[in-house]
């Protein structure tokens, strides 16, 4: 009996480089290649996506520290949550794609905190009460 070697099929080398980000309920995957610079977010400009200075600050500083800005196209598609817990998503899975396709950029980034994993979400109801923690009004008399 003759032994066949069959050959498993290999997948083609993609250009992207992968990462994903989670704050609160909000999910990011970012796709990063290098490129001149383009920035969508769910096939919309950063600017147009989020409207606060500060989302759109907080994202360009991940590049920034990175020493990436303008090399690398980004493409994320960002679900869940509201705009805060979407942009610390963002930070964070632009930060982790970012260390995959360059690791020397893993110092700056962790020192920064970048690839730091934000883990509060928030405390559920319970019964009994108004709030996670909140009782209701109490009265002596």
């Amino acid at each position: 009996m003759t032994q066949i070697d069959i050959a498993t099929p290999t997948k083609p080398a993609s250009p992207f480089t992968w990462g994903t980000g989670r704050r609160k309920t909000a999910v990011a995957r970012v796709r990063i290649r290098p490129g001149e610079g383009k920035f969508l977010i769910n096939d919309r400009a950063l600017e147009e996506y989020f409207p606060r200075e500060g989302d759109r600050l907080a994202i360009n500083a991940t590049l920034a520290v990175g020493n990436a800005t303008g090399k690398w196209d980004i493409f994320i598609n960002v679900h869940g949550g509201g705009l805060t817990g979407q942009t610390g998503a963002v930070v964070l899975g632009v930060a982790r794609a970012l260390v995959k396709a360059d690791p020397a950029s893993e110092a700056a980034l962790r020192d920064q905190g970048l690839l730091t994993r934000d883990a509060r979400k928030v405390e559920r109801k319970k019964y009994g009460r108004s709030g996670a923690r909140r009782s209701f009004q109490f009265s002596k008399r």
